[in-house]
């Protein structure tokens, strides 16, 4: 070999090292291949949150994310899913500490939480309103927020706006739902930022006089959440998602939580161009 060739072979090293390692990562992740062998998916929502996770009159889990889970769980091969019901504020955690296998609740793939876990492609989409007292005349938009005390879901994407935009408001995070309405319902907090569904259920259900005012402040696009770096698993649920959006499975489990005028499909994409 002349000297030419030692010194090209002595430049190529390294990059062929790097290469094969990539490969042998790429072909070493057997995140889908052992669920799959398990042959059971642990699923987290929060059980408390209808028309997307809740426990119906017969005591069984009912709403939009349970039904797209288990959709996903039969496409990429696992023949039985296991929901955990727990709080928006654990989702984090339990992902990484195994807990669970993913996070099917509508979770925003906000920056913070893409540096500890990977995320699908968008399979909700909400808008979110500012909910008053129904005595309540001042408060119409963020601006006659100023100086008001804020009511948000711990852990939520609508904290997360909320504390990004409402800079002149005091913010108070809940992580029980029901004292986070409580509060609004008897004065203790000037307004909460909550979707029309689980506003307007709580709303129904629990009597309590509030109402929504306004526009929607933002969209937010609910993706599953997924452990690190399990890129098969990763691939095998937005082929699922996607596939689901085109052949309009996504659509039907919308209409049949959210109402037959809920465009879900149309909502991810005027959301997603945003």
């Amino acid at each position: 070999m002349n000297i030419r060739s030692r010194t090209l072979v002595a430049l190529l090293l390294p990059f062929a090292i790097f290469f094969a390692g990539t490969a042998k990562a790429a072909t070493s992740d057997n995140s889908l291949i052992d669920l799959q062998k398990k042959g059971v998916l642990t699923i987290a929502n929060t059980q408390t949150s209808p028309p997307w996770s809740f426990l119906g009159t017969d005591n069984k889990l009912a709403g939009y994310d349970v039904d797209v889970a288990n959709e996903v769980a039969r496409r990429i091969g696992i023949r039985r899913v296991v929901f955990v019901a727990d709080t928006f504020s654990n989702f984090i955690d339990g992902l990484k500490t195994g807990k669970y296998d993913l996070i099917v609740s509508g979770m925003a793939a906000t920056p913070e939480r893409k540096k500890v876990v990977d995320f699908s492609v968008p399979y909700t989409a909400q808008g979110f309103l500012i909910w008053v007292n129904d005595k309540n005349t001042d408060i119409k938009d963020v601006a006659s927020l100023t100086g008001k005390k804020v009511g948000v879901d711990a852990g939520t994407a609508n904290e997360v706006w909320a504390r990004a935009h409402l800079m002149k408001s005091d913010i108070v995070s809940y992580d029980n739902g029901g004292f986070l309405y409580n509060d609004l319902a008897t004065g203790r907090t000037d307004a909460v930022i909550e979707s029309h569904f689980a506003g307007y259920k709580t709303k129904e259900i629990n009597h309590l006089p509030i109402k929504e005012v306004g526009e929607p402040l933002t969209f937010s696009l609910g993706c599953v959440a997924i452990p690190k770096n399990e890129p098969a698993l990763e691939d095998a649920v937005n082929k699922a998602l996607s596939d689901m959006l085109v052949d309009g499975t996504i659509q039907t489990i919308a209409q049949k939580y959210l109402g037959k005028d809920y465009d879900m499909a149309g909502y991810i994409k005027k959301a997603s161009a945003k």
